[in-house]
């Protein structure tokens, strides 16, 4: 199904996987994904990482969830490295196996040499040869705190608005506090752009996390980081998780109440966290 439907239709719950890279990771996710069925996700998405081997392993992945899982699936496209006709082959293998949904993303330059250049600059220019390619329904990345290679806030909003425009929805890196995602609809709003936004959710469970996420570009706030090193001092690592998990239902729970069209969870490939969350939320 289309998730631009499924958006229509009401508030949304979705996963993120990566495709694995060997038989370990593939028995980890298959039972990440059979425990997550059971919280009846209105779809999952599937990254991609750049390069043929990542390619298809995306391909494969989002066609087993689909055909197999019978979950709506959405395909991760980066376009930064490749020529116009690689990409249109690559759509066309998508329309060709029956994948609706992608999600279209510039990408970061690629290490492989073999891969640098291309005809792409930005993940607008992918959108438009997706609407030429099928009939798929499009998303795109946002950024509350501004896309870490763009010049300053203003442009950045200006630019996710002119991609938004020619998408059906957009999905946010991960934040930590609701006023970031009311700021970035109002903002997108100011500019004439309504489509959803969905807030990207992932829970800081550990200390060492809190750094690891800065380097993601998403910093975690000062009274976060409070919360959870208090946590630790109190009961050590197992307070810090429970206190992550709180913190991120709460983030959830403000969001929805916010009119937040649904919640995207950023897996990493494991379910308990989530569930978690889940359970806290719905019951």
């Amino acid at each position: 199904m289309r998730i631009d439907q499924l958006l229509a239709a009401g508030a949304t719950r979705s996963f993120e996987f990566f495709p694995p890279k060997n038989d370990e990771e593939s028995a980890i996710l298959a039972e990440t994904i059979r425990e997550l069925r059971n919280l009846d996700p209105s779809f999952v998405s599937v990254t991609y990482r750049g390069g043929r081997e990542s390619r298809q392993r995306t391909f494969d992945l989002v066609h087993s969830i689909e055909t197999e899982g019978h979950i709506t699936a959405m395909a991760h496209l980066i376009c930064v490295g490749h020529n116009r006709a690689e990409m249109r082959e690559i759509l066309q293998n998508y329309v060709d196996g029956g994948v609706e949904n992608i999600m279209a993303l510039g990408g970061d330059i690629p290490d492989d040499p073999a891969l640098q250049g291309g005809e792409f600059t930005h993940a607008l220019e992918l959108v438009e040869l997706a609407r030429e390619v099928g009939s798929f329904s499009i998303g795109v990345a946002a950024h509350p705190l501004g896309h870490p290679r763009s010049d300053d806030l203003v442009s950045d909003r200006k630019h996710l608005a002119v991609k938004l425009r020619e998408a059906d929805f957009a999905v946010t890196q991960f934040f930590f506090d609701f006023e970031e995602w009311r700021r970035l609809v109002n903002e997108l709003d100011s500019l004439g752009v309504t489509k959803p936004v969905l807030p990207g959710i992932m829970p800081v469970t550990t200390l060492s996390g809190v750094a690891r996420m800065a380097d993601m570009g998403a910093a975690v706030p000062i009274w976060l980081v409070e919360r959870l090193e208090r946590a630790h001092e109190q009961g050590g690592g197992p307070a810090v998780r429970a206190e992550g998990i709180r913190a991120a239902t709460e983030l959830c729970r403000e969001l929805l109440d916010g009119g937040a069209p649904g919640l995207h969870f950023y897996t990493l490939n494991r379910s308990t966290a989530t569930q978690e969350i889940h359970s806290q939320l719905f019951g």
